[in-house]
């Protein structure tokens, strides 16, 4: 009786953790299935055109940066002594 009463007691608390935890998903978890699904319903092509994109903002960005520090391509005049 007093094993019996062990395993009901073992079996109800691992029951109350999966009820607590029914419906809840890591943050790892959410990312990786929805890339899974991105991938799935997008396909490479899709990837590939996103990545350049993100490429040539990133590029812009740079530019900009320079720009505002006076690094830009104006100011290569000064043979780049500066570096």
């Amino acid at each position: 009786m007093a094993g019996e009463r062990k395993n009901n007691m073992a079996e109800s608390a691992s029951e109350r953790a999966g009820e607590k935890n029914k419906g809840t998903m890591t943050v790892q978890e959410a990312g990786r299935r929805g890339g899974e699904r991105t991938a799935q319903t997008h396909g490479r092509e899709f990837y590939e055109e996103i990545g350049h994109k993100g490429g040539q903002r990133v590029r812009e960005l740079i530019e900009q940066g320079k720009r505002a520090q006076g690094l830009g391509p104006e100011s290569k005049s000064s043979g780049g002594a500066g570096r």
